[in-house]
C-alpha cells in the first residue's frame, strides 16, 4: 500500500492523542512505515487540536496535505468542519464524526451560535460523499459511565466497516499495550460496541 492518510480533530481532553497513538501502533504492528504529527491549539483549555497519522510502504512526511486525507475522525462536529480542507471527493475522503457538541467559549457567552448538525453534515458533504455521524459519546457514556472512550468507540466503528486498512488483531494489540491493564477490558467492550453500531445512511 502506497499510503493512507488520517486526520483526527477535536478539542483538548477528548483522547485525540491516544487515538493517534493507537492507530500508529496498529499500523506499525502490521508492518507499515508510520509518521505522525499534531497541531496544538489551546488544547488544554478545550481549544482545537488536530493530529495526523500517515502510514504505508514508505512515508517521508508526517503531515497530511490539503485535500489528501483518506479518513477524518471528528471527535467534535464543529472541529470536524474546521478540518474539512483536508478532504476531497477526488481522494474519496470519509468522515466519521461524533454527534456530541463541545461548545466553545464564544458560544457559551452568546457571542456566536453553534451551527446545527444538519448544517455541519451538509457542509462536510461538499468535500465527501461519505459522512457518518455516530453517537459515540452517548454510547460510551451508556457503556462505561464516561465519554472519555468516545475515541475507542469511533475506532471500533471504523474498523468494523473497513474504513481504514488495519487488521482488528493489530488494533486490539495496540489497545492492550496502550491503555492501563485494569481498563483494557472496558476499552475492549467499548471498541466492540463501536464495531456493532449500525452504519448511518450516507449519500
Amino acid at each position: 500500500m502506497r499510503e493512507f492518510n488520517i486526520v483526527i480533530s477535536g478539542v483538548g481532553g477528548q483522547g485525540i492523542l491516544t487515538l493517534k497513538l493507537l492507530i500508529a501502533k496498529a499500523a506499525f504492528f502490521q508492518g507499515f512505515d508510520v509518521k505522525t504529527s499534531e497541531i496544538h491549539g489551546l488544547s488544554q483549555r478545550g481549544g482545537g487540536l488536530v493530529s495526523h497519522v500517515r502510514f504505508g510502504d514508505k512515508i517521508y512526511s508526517p503531515m497530511v496535505l490539503q485535500g489528501e486525507a483518506n479518513l477524518i475522525f471528528g471527535l467534535e462536529p464543529l472541529e470536524a468542519l474546521r478540518t474539512a480542507y483536508y478532504a476531497s471527493k477526488e481522494m474519496k475522503t470519509i468522515f466519521v464524526v461524533d454527534t456530541f457538541k463541545w461548545y466553545p467559549v464564544s458560544v457559551m457567552t452568546g457571542e456566536e451560535k453553534y451551527p446545527s448538525l444538519d448544517y455541519i453534515k451538509k457542509s462536510l458533504e461538499k468535500f465527501s460523499s461519505k459522512v457518518y455521524f455516530v453517537d459515540a459519546s452517548k454510547k460510551s457514556m451508556e457503556i462505561a459511565g464516561t465519554n472519555v472512550m468516545t475515541n475507542i468507540f469511533l475506532l471500533g466503528f471504523a474498523s468494523a466497516n473497513r474504513l481504514l486498512p488495519l487488521k482488528r488483531e493489530f488494533i486490539l494489540k495496540a489497545l492492550e499495550e496502550t491503555v492501563p491493564p485494569k481498563f483494557f477490558e472496558l476499552n475492549k467492550k467499548v471498541f466492540e460496541e463501536g464495531e456493532n453500531y449500525p452504519i448511518p445512511i450516507s449519500k
